[in-house]
């Protein structure tokens, strides 16, 4: 299996997707650094950082705005290596190996999986970091969190499998859809639902909403291997 993750890396330019990655950690970091220290965030009558309910510290928006580009990103990623492949039919010289097809399609989302995870996870790390570092400034946001603890670090990582595995749905729809746009249109709108409110009730605090997109993630992983043989025959 793991020289098919390797494969697919390589087939797909892993490299291409490493550097794009950079790029948006870099900017994420930018972004954080701006709203945390450059007053961008201030009203411009009164002074007073204005924010969204529910966001008054920088670990919320850290964790808000990763998970949203990751979660896209990997979107992104499972249209260009698997939908694509379909649409195009360059699946057909891939499932003509002596391979099981359901093992090499498996392998594609693991190499997508993999990746998004460890991007996430470093992007995390490092802009938490980089605020920390930046400290000295006076910050028109608390930071809110404490990477002294070992907490953090087991939250960081739960947070981080759960946005890239909710990128099999997008795959699911793109699949049945035969349509990259559709899966990364999907990813944004699944991001809105989990982090949207009504009323007083935030979507983003209620941890029932996670548990059960995580399931129905991995149900649409599933789902996506099981019928592969089906699918290609039609």
């Amino acid at each position: 299996m793991w020289k098919l993750i390797r494969l697919e890396w390589k087939k797909n330019n892993i490299k291409k997707y490493l550097m794009s990655a950079a790029i948006l950690i870099a900017l994420l970091a930018f972004f954080m650094f701006a709203q945390c220290y450059l007053v961008i965030a201030n009203d411009a009558d009164t002074g007073v950082p204005d924010s969204a309910p529910g966001m008054g510290n920088m670990a919320v928006q850290i964790e808000l705005f990763t998970n949203l580009s990751f979660l896209v990103f990997t979107a992104v990623m499972l249209s260009s290596f698997i939908i694509a492949a379909f649409h195009d039919k360059t699946e057909n010289l891939m499932f003509s190996y002596p391979i099981r097809r359901q093992k090499i399609l498996i392998s594609q989302m693991l190499a997508v999986w993999i990746f998004c995870l460890v991007m996430l996870i470093c992007a995390k790390l490092a802009i938490y970091t980089f605020l920390i570092a930046s400290a000295g400034r006076k910050a028109d946001f608390p930071l809110g969190y404490d990477m002294g603890q070992v907490s953090f670090y087991i939250q960081l990582i739960l947070k981080s499998v759960l946005t890239v595995t909710l990128g099999f749905i997008p795959l699911y729809i793109g699949r049945i859809m035969n349509s990259s746009k559709a899966a990364i249109i999907s990813s944004f709108l699944l991001f809105t639902i989990m982090n949207g409110t009504v009323g007083d009730f935030s979507l983003r605090s209620n941890t029932v909403l996670p548990l059960a997109l995580f399931t129905i993630s991995l149900l649409c992983a599933f789902l996506t291997v099981c019928r592969i043989e089906k699918k290609d025959i039609n």
